[in-house]
């Protein structure tokens, strides 16, 4: 987690507590569903950004045209296209998540969500404890609309 997004959840958090006694965070580790977030899901959101062309097409390019292929031993599987995933360890994989992950938000007001890279944090103040099980549900219910699962 970078510098920025710790400063973001230490002020969310503090902020809360001004009005709340305590502040539940759960924190939310996307890393194996973004292992197989179609990219054409990606491309799509991608798309919707005021973003210049050639921009977005570098990004179409970025993702398109990669394979792979096993090779154990004497055999060697079939060439397969692949056709989601976000790398994470690229200079860009934060803000591919950041563009999947735009359309998740709390449900409830007072809420809040903070994002980062693969990670993402509920915030839930004490006022709201009981939004717990329905704002999990919900982040439940998001991610196979993202993802080939």
């Amino acid at each position: 987690m970078n510098t920025a997004a710790i400063i973001t959840i230490l002020h969310t958090v503090t902020q809360l507590l001004a009005s709340n006694p305590y502040v539940i965070v759960i924190a939310i580790d996307f890393s194996k569903a973004f292992d197989t977030v179609w990219h054409q899901t990606l491309l799509d959101k991608m798309s919707q950004l005021d973003i210049p062309d050639n921009i977005f097409n570098w990004l179409v390019d970025f993702l398109t045209g990669h394979s792979h292929q096993t090779h154990y031993g004497d055999s060697v599987s079939q060439i397969i296209s692949i056709t989601a995933s976000i790398i994470q360890s690229s200079a860009i994989g934060p803000t591919f998540y950041v563009v999947t992950a735009s359309d998740l938000h709390a449900i409830c007001n007072g809420n809040e969500l903070c994002k980062y890279a693969d990670d993402t944090y509920l915030i839930i103040p004490a006022v709201n404890v009981n939004t717990r099980s329905n704002e999990l549900q919900h982040i439940t219910d998001w991610v196979p609309l993202i993802t080939s699962l």
